[in-house]
């Protein structure tokens, strides 16, 4: 795939295009003053986005962190996508759930962990952390991008935010320090073990939470069952902080599915529940 030209003002007129994924794709070189660095950003728009009769038409947003994951098996890890276009596509036309636009928001490869740790951890070694800028560089920069480019309807009501590992702990981070940011959140497989469990203990305290949360792990995360139990246990401990807060069970859906491990081909396979639960009536 090419690379698209850089740009300065965050309003490529051109995106590129992409050829292999379900619907329309359009990927975005973006300049992150946040950060100081470059990556893409991968938005995805529904069937009919460009027709006449929806051209005033606004669209609820799902932010995905590690975009590159999600569309493309060209680009993912190992070579495998969540077929976040596909599950999207087919749940749109079915009716299952509303048109929707996906912001993939990638990650940067050596900078990944450092950005989706909020907090400094001891295991491992990472005490230069910048995970707490995510939530300046999510809503200063990508959202604003989003909503000058694309027909994005705006609020909480409209707008979700996950992701996956470390990329579902600093969507978590988010969600805890902006309330009332998003209303919808997708936790796959959170690294809740990070910094001490410290996400965890900030998670206590909270009592503005989005309206709907999916929460979801496999029972094989880990390298070996004991492990794997802990993870599972760290994620049930989670769901029932959000259930004591939020005193509402349609609130959260909790998915703990057996012999599913900490993977791409794992989350894609929970992608289209997710979608139903977050998005759907």
């Amino acid at each position: 795939m090419a690379r698209p030209p850089k740009t300065n003002d965050q309003l490529a007129p051109e995106p590129i295009r992409a050829t292999g994924a379900t619907g329309d794709l359009r990927i975005h070189e973006f300049r992150s003053r946040v950060f100081r660095n470059t990556r893409f950003l991968r938005v995805w728009l529904p069937p009919g986005y460009d027709d006449p009769q929806n051209q005033s038409t606004r669209y609820p947003v799902l932010y995905l962190n590690d975009g590159q994951n999600l569309f493309e098996s060209s680009t993912a890890f190992a070579g495998v996508e969540w077929q976040a276009d596909e599950s999207a596509d087919r749940l749109i036309r079915e009716g299952a759930i509303p048109p929707l636009i996906i912001v993939g928001i990638d990650n940067t490869g050596k900078d990944r962990i450092r950005e989706y740790m909020p907090h400094p951890s001891m295991h491992p070694v990472i005490l230069r952390t910048r995970g707490r800028y995510y939530p300046d560089f999510l809503t200063k920069e990508v959202m604003p991008f989003a909503e000058r480019n694309y027909r994005v309807a705006t609020g909480p009501e409209n707008t979700g935010l996950g992701g996956s590992s470390l990329g579902a702990l600093i969507a978590l981070h988010t969600a805890i320090v902006r309330p009332e940011l998003v209303g919808k959140l997708l936790l796959e497989s959170p690294s809740l073990w990070a910094s001490n469990r410290q996400v965890i203990k900030q998670s206590r305290k909270v009592r503005i939470w989005p309206e709907r949360i999916f929460l979801a792990a496999g029972t094989a995360e880990a390298g070996n069952a004991a492990r794997s139990r802990t993870v599972v246990d760290d994620v049930r401990e989670l769901a029932a902080i959000i259930r004591r807060a939020v005193l509402s069970e349609k609130r959260l859906q909790l998915m703990i599915t057996e012999g599913a491990g900490h993977s791409e081909s794992a989350w894609a396979a929970r992608f289209p529940e997710a979608l139903r639960f977050l998005y759907g009536a």
